[in-house]
C-alpha cells in the first residue's frame, strides 16, 4: 500500500472455551498483532474476566523492582534469554535489591545529616565573633535576647540596663542585645530601625568554637562513610543493574499477562476477545488462534463516507474507527515523531509523514543553511544514534537530527556560508540594475573575494572555477510557450551559488529568497488543500457530508480563493513595476498581467461565493452572517501564505547573529596580545555555540509551525488512535 496511507485494518472477534483463555492470551502476546478492545461490561450476559491469582504478588514485585531500577541505570543494552533472567529472579535478586535499597536509604540519611550540620555550622559561625558560649545566647527567664545582623550598628542603643556585644563576619555586622523582658518592645523597635535580621541559635551547649570543630569532625566521618557507600553503590550497579532492569522487564510482561483477562468478556464456560488487526496479518493471526479458539473471524473495516473521522466517539451517529498503524518505513520513519506529536490521522485519511520527510528538512535547511552548524547538528544526531541502544525513540530522534543536519549542510553549500562567514566571491560592478547579475548594464565588473579567514576560504575549491560562477534560471527558455522568453514564471530566479544575505543591487539574491518563500507558501498550502479535497470527497468532512460536491465547496472554494488571490496580487504588483521601467517594458506582458488579474479576481469571487454556501450548507452558519464570515476567513489566507516568509527572516537573523560575533570578536583577535586573543577566541566560540543552539531550536519551532498550523489545518484530522498491539518488544529480554 502507498506510503501516504495508513494500514488497512480489520475487526477480529475470537471465542473459545474458558480453559483456553490463558493459552489464547499467551498466543496473542507472542504474535503481537492484535489491538485489544477492552470489554466495558455493558452486556448483561457477559462478565469481565478475572486476573490470574499471581497478579497481586506480581504487582508488589514489579513496584519493588521499579523503585530499585529508578536508583541505578543499566550499564548495557544486552538482550538476555528468558531462562537466564528467570534464574536471576528466583536467585538472590531480592536480597541484592534489599542491599541496594538499604544503601540508598543510608546515603539519603547521611545527606540529610550533612545538610543539617552545615546549616548549624553556618549559624554558629555567624555568632562566634560575639565571644559567648552558646548557653549564654538564650534561655533566660527574666531577659530577652536579640541575636542577629544589622545594617547600621551605630544606630543601635539598648535600654539603660541592657547589654550589647557585637562582631563581624566578613561584611556582615553581628550583634547580641540582652534586655529585661519589660524593655523588649523598645529594644525591638530600636533594632528594627537598624535593619535587624534575627539568627536562629542551634539547640546545643558549650563553646561555639568547640562545637564548630566537633561538627567538622562529624561531617568528615559522614563524608567518608558516604564515599564508601557510593563506591558500594557503583559496584552494585556494575554487577547487578543490567539483571535488575531485565528482571523488571520480564516481570512487567508477566504482570500484563496475568491481568489481561480483565480486558476480555467471559461467561461461565467461554470467552470472547474483540480487537483490531492489520489486514496484512489477518491470515497469520487466524492461523495462530485456530488451535486455541473455537471461532476466529476477521472482517475488513469499511469506512462509511461521512460517518467517521472523529476517533472513537461514543455518539451513536459516529462510526467507531479503528486504530491507526503506520506503513513499514525505513528512511521516512523518523518523521513519524512529528505525526505522533500532533496526533495520528483519522482512518482512511492521508498520512502526512512522507510529505514531511521531503518538506521539513528543506524548510529547516532553508532557514539554518550553514555548513558549520549543519556539521555540528549531523554529528549530534550520529552521537544520539550511537548512544540510543535499544531505545527506539532516541534512535529515531538521532536520525531526525541527521536529516536536518544534512539538509543544513547542503543549503550551506548553496549559500556559501560557514560559521556565519560568507566565503564565496561576489560579482561587483560600478553600476548594477535591481535584478543583479541577470541584468548587468555597466562595465568594470569584477569578482570580489568573500569575507572569510583563510581556514574557511579554501572551501571555494569545492565549487567550479573557485566559486566565480553564476548559474541562473534566467538563462532558461523552457517557458517560451507561455510567452516567457527567459527564466521562470512569476519573476522567480534560482541561482547557484545563492547569496541570501546580499541584496540584488550588490550581486546577491535576498529579494529572490523572499519571493521563493512566498511561492513555497502558496504551493505548500495548495498541496494541503488538494489533500483535504481528496479526503472529503472519499470519506466526508466529519459532519456527515461526503462526495465531490461537498469537497468542491469545502476545499475547492479555498483552492480558488488561494489561486485567484495569488494571481490577482501578483499581477497588481507587477504592472506598476513594469510601467516604472524596473525592467524593460513589454506591452504584451502588461496585457497578459491585466488578463491574469482579471482571471484571478473572477476565481477569487467564485471561491468566495462557494465558501459562503459551504458555511451555510455544511456548517450551519445562517445568512447573512456567513457573508461577512466568509470574507473574514478569505482574508485570513493572506497571513497564512505570508507566514512562510519566516523561512527567509529566521535564516537571515541567524546569519546576522553569527556575523556580528565574527565582526566584533573574531576580526579583533590579535595574537600580539596572547591573553586578549584567548579571551576573544573564547568569546567568539561562545557566540558560535549560541548561534548553533539557537539555529537548532528556532528553525525547528518555525518549521513545526508551518507544518502543524499553516499546512495541516488545510486538511488534517488528528483523531486517530495509535495502534498498540498486545504483546512485548524485546528490549533487554528475549520474547518467549
Amino acid at each position: 500500500m502507498s506510503q501516504i496511507h495508513t494500514r488497512q485494518m480489520g475487526r477480529l472477534v475470537a471465542a473459545g472455551t474458558l480453559d483456553c483463555l490463558d493459552d489464547t492470551i499467551h498466543c496473542l502476546a507472542r504474535i503481537r498483532a492484535l489491538h485489544l478492545v477492552d470489554y466495558d461490561g455493558s452486556d448483561d450476559d457477559l462478565d469481565m474476566g478475572s486476573p490470574h491469582s499471581s497478579s497481586d504478588q506480581l504487582s508488589r514485585d514489579v513496584n519493588k523492582l521499579r523503585n530499585a531500577a529508578g536508583l541505578v541505570a543499566a550499564k548495557s543494552s544486552t538482550v538476555s534469554s528468558v531462562e537466564e533472567v528467570r534464574a536471576t529472579i528466583s536467585g538472590d535478586l531480592n536480597e541484592q535489591i534489599d542491599v541496594l535499597m538499604s544503601t540508598r536509604t543510608r546515603i539519603d540519611e547521611i545527606e540529610a545529616s550533612l545538610n543539617s550540620l552545615s546549616e548549624e555550622e553556618s549559624m554558629l559561625s555567624m555568632v562566634e565573633p560575639l565571644g559567648l558560649d552558646i548557653d549564654l545566647l538564650g534561655g533566660y527567664k527574666s531577659l530577652t535576647c536579640f541575636v542577629g545582623t544589622v545594617s547600621d550598628i551605630s544606630s543601635v542603643s539598648p535600654p539603660d540596663d541592657g547589654y550589647m556585644v557585637h562582631g563581624a563576619v566578613g561584611k556582615k555586622k553581628v550583634i547580641g542585645v540582652f534586655v529585661r523582658n519589660e524593655d523588649s518592645a523598645e529594644a525591638q523597635e530600636n533594632l528594627d530601625s537598624a535593619g535587624f535580621t534575627a539568627i536562629t541559635i542551634p539547640d546545643c551547649s558549650g563553646s561555639i568554637s568547640d562545637r564548630i570543630q566537633s561538627i567538622g569532625e562529624e561531617k568528615a566521618d559522614l563524608v567518608t562513610e558516604m564515599t564508601s557507600l557510593n563506591a558500594n553503590l557503583e559496584a552494585w550497579s556494575n554487577t547487578h543493574s543490567d539483571s535488575l532492569h531485565a528482571s523488571l522487564e520480564l516481570l512487567e510482561r508477566d504482570q500484563e499477562l496475568a491481568t489481561a483477562p480483565v480486558r476480555v468478556a467471559v461467561t461461565n464456560h467461554s470467552f470472547i476477545i474483540d480487537g483490531w488487526v492489520e489486514m496484512a496479518r489477518a491470515d497469520e493471526v487466524k492461523e495462530a488462534l485456530r488451535s486455541v479458539c473455537t471461532v476466529v473471524d476477521v472482517e475488513p473495516f469499511k469506512i462509511k463516507p461521512g460517518g467517521g473521522g472523529h476517533g472513537h466517539s461514543d455518539h451513536h451517529h459516529h462510526q467507531e474507527m479503528p486504530p491507526i498503524a503506520f506503513q513499514d518505513r525505513t528512511a521516512s520513519k523518523p518523521m513519524e515523531l512529528l505525526t505522533d506529536a500532533v496526533g495520528r490521522p483519522g482512518y482512511g485519511r492521508i498520512d502526512p509523514t512522507l510529505f514531511m520527510f521531503i518538506t521539513y528538512p528543506i524548510f529547516f535547511g532553508l532557514m539554518l543553511g550553514d555548513m558549520a552548524y549543519g556539521i555540528f547538528t549531523l554529528a549530534l544526531g550520529v552521537t544520539v544514534m550511537r548512544k540510543s541502544g535499544t531505545n527506539e525513540l532516541m534512535k529515531l530522534g538521532g536520525k531526525f537530527l541527521v536529516y536536518i543536519g544534512t539538509s543544513t549542510i547542503i543549503f550551506g553549500y548553496i549559500y556559501g556560508e560557514f560559521a556565519g562567514f560568507e566565503y564565496l566571491p561576489h560579482y561587483a560592478c560600478a553600476e548594477m540594475t535591481s535584478h543583479g547579475m541577470a541584468a548587468v548594464t555597466s562595465s568594470g565588473c569584477h569578482w570580489e573575494a568573500g569575507h572569510a579567514p583563510g581556514w574557511i576560504s579554501w572551501m571555494t575549491m569545492l565549487y567550479p572555477q573557485g566559486g566565480e560562477i553564476h548559474w541562473t534560471t534566467n538563462n532558461l527558455h523552457t517557458f517560451k510557450f507561455l510567452g516567457i522568453e527567459n527564466g521562470l514564471p512569476f519573476g522567480l530566479e534560482l541561482v547557484y551559488p545563492f547569496h541570501r544575505v546580499t541584496d540584488a543591487a550588490h550581486g546577491g539574491n535576498l529579494e529572490d529568497l523572499i519571493l521563493l518563500t512566498i511561492y513555497l507558501g502558496v504551493a505548500h498550502v495548495l498541496l494541503g488543500l488538494f489533500v483535504g479535497f481528496r479526503d472529503i470527497w472519499l470519506y466526508g468532512n466529519g459532519h456527515g457530508d461526503q462526495g465531490f460536491a461537498c469537497a468542491a465547496f469545502e476545499k475547492g472554494s479555498w483552492i480558488l480563493i488561494l489561486l485567484g488571490g495569488f494571481c490577482s496580487a501578483y499581477a497588481f504588483l507587477s504592472i506598476p513595476a513594469y510601467n516604472e521601467k524596473w525592467v524593460n517594458p513589454d506591452q504584451g506582458y502588461i496585457d497578459a498581467m491585466n488578463s491574469l488579474m482579471l482571471g484571478g479576481t473572477v476565481f477569487f469571487i467564485i471561491g468566495l461565493v462557494m465558501l459562503m454556501w459551504a458555511l451555510y450548507r455544511y456548517h450551519g452558519v445562517p445568512f447573512p452572517i456567513n457573508i461577512g464570515l466568509s470574507a473574514i476567513e478569505a482574508i485570513g489566507m493572506l497571513p497564512t501564505v505570508l507566514s512562510y516568509v519566516r523561512l527567509f527572516a529566521v535564516g537571515v537573523v541567524g546569519v546576522k547573529i553569527a556575523e556580528t560575533g565574527n565582526t566584533m570578536l573574531y576580526d579583533s583577535i590579535d595574537f600580539g596580545s596572547p591573553f586578549v586573543a584567548i579571551i576573544l577566541i573564547i568569546g567568539w566560540l561562545m557566540v558560535q555555540l549560541f548561534a548553533w543552539v539557537l539555529g537548532v531550536f528556532s528553525p525547528n519551532i518555525h518549521a513545526v509551525r508551518l507544518h502543524f498550523v499553516e499546512w495541516m489545518r488545510q486538511f488534517y484530522d488528528a483523531s486517530g488512535e495509535a495502534f498498540k498491539p498486545f504483546g512485548f518488544k524485546a528490549r533487554r529480554v528475549e520474547v518467549e
